[in-house]
């Protein structure tokens, strides 16, 4: 389980999804995000549901790598990196 955090939002529960991987904080492709992976993304960051599905590139890219991509979650998975993705590090997107 990557711990997980939501950065450059107006409040802790809104922002860029990052994940700790390999000892480093990198960010997450946004190609197919939808209301499954949101509500994986809030409820692991303690959030409760999701109350918006923001725009794709709404906040800032950020730094570091792109961990994950393709993610594709059915909404019942316990943490983010439990959902099928890309394979990290792998995910073609960039910042």
């Amino acid at each position: 389980r990557a711990p997980l955090r939501l950065s450059d939002g107006p409040h802790r529960c809104a922002g860029r999804v990052e994940l700790f991987y390999r000892g480093t904080w990198g960010t997450v492709c946004d190609g197919r995000w939808d209301l499954g992976d949101a509500a994986v993304t809030c409820r692991q960051a303690a959030c409760g549901p999701p109350l918006a599905l923001p725009a794709r590139g709404r906040f800032p890219g950020g730094l570091g790598p792109v961990w994950l991509g393709d993610v594709n979650c059915t909404g019942s998975e316990a943490a983010l990196s439990h959902c099928p993705s890309s394979p990290w590090g792998e995910s073609g997107c960039h910042h």
